[in-house]
Parts: C-alpha cells; sequence; structure tokens
C-alpha cells in the first residue's frame, strides 16, 4: 500500500525460513523442558532429523545458559549436521512460563531456530536476524496482540 515503509530485509529472511505451518498461535506449556520436547517433536516431524537428538542439541545449548533473551522472548537455538537450510518455529504461548531468562521474566513469545552445522551459508545470521526483529518495540508487541497464526507470521515476517 502507498505511504507503508519496505518490508525490512530482516523480515525477507524471516519468510524464507519461517513455513506457514511453522506458527504456533496459543500453545499450551507446563514449563520450559516440555516446551523445548514439543517444539522438538514438530520439527522433528517437518524436518529429515531425529526428535531426540534435536531434543538433546536443545538441551546441550541451553546447558550453556538460556536462550531466554528477556522482554518475555526465548530464542532456543541448536546447530545440526543433518540440517542443509535453517528453519524455525515461531509460537506465542498461552500462558507465559518460566525460562530461566535473563531479566528472569517468564517468556511468552518462543522462536526456535535451528541451523546447518555450517554456518556459511544462505542464512548466516539468522539467529541474528530474529533477534533483532524482536526487539524492535512494535514487533512484540504486535505477535502479543496477533488474534491467530496468519496474524503472527506477519507481524514477524513484515507480510501474511
Amino acid at each position: 500500500m502507498a505511504g507503508e515503509p519496505p518490508v525490512p530485509s530482516d523480515a525477507t529472511s524471516l519468510g524464507r525460513i519461517l513455513a506457514p505451518d511453522g506458527v504456533l498461535h496459543g500453545l499450551r506449556a507446563a514449563g520450559k523442558a516440555a516446551l523445548l520436547g514439543d517444539l522438538a517433536r514438530r520439527a522433528a516431524r517437518a524436518l529429515p532429523i531425529d526428535g531426540a537428538e534435536l531434543l538433546a542439541a536443545l538441551l546441550r545449548r541451553e546447558d550453556l545458559g538460556s536462550t531466554g533473551v528477556g522482554d518475555g522472548v526465548a530464542l532456543p537455538h541448536a546447530r545440526l549436521e543433518a540440517l542443509a537450510r535453517p528453519f524455525a518455529i515461531l509460537a506465542r504461548l498461552r500462558e507465559p512460563i518460566a525460562f530461566d531468562a535473563i531479566d528472569e521474566a517468564p517468556v511468552d513469545l518462543v522462536c526456535l531456530l535451528l541451523l546447518p552445522a555450517d554456518a556459511g551459508g544462505e542464512h548466516p545470521n539468522a539467529l541474528a536476524c530474529i533477534a533483532r526483529r524482536l526487539r524492535e518495540p512494535g514487533i512484540a508487541a504486535a505477535l502479543r496482540g496477533a488474534r491467530d497464526a496468519a496474524s503472527l507470521r506477519a507481524a514477524l515476517c513484515g507480510r501474511p
């Protein structure tokens, strides 16, 4: 539409790695471990990766330090040998959960990011891209106000 700013390149890149069916609105999770297990199972169904192997990789990364980055946002991620290109799942939780975040605030916005072990690819900065988008003041508010998965995707990627 006329008068609207162009979609940022970060948003365009996210649209390539976040499949429409990889957006979850109102996801329920009993806690951090349950959430990571659920996301690992969902990703394993979409990718040629074993769910247990994926969950183990996510938990190893969490052992290094929580991926709860503050302001109710978590970016669990892992690098995997079996992956050829970045893959993401975005979830807005029905109820915030404790995630050992840096600011100790509960998390309600989660973006799982899986990256190829070889970082030199089409999206070497995917994690930074997602983190930048979620730190934009209006983006998190738009994600929290989204009424469905399509609205969540549009808020993060800048288009439906």
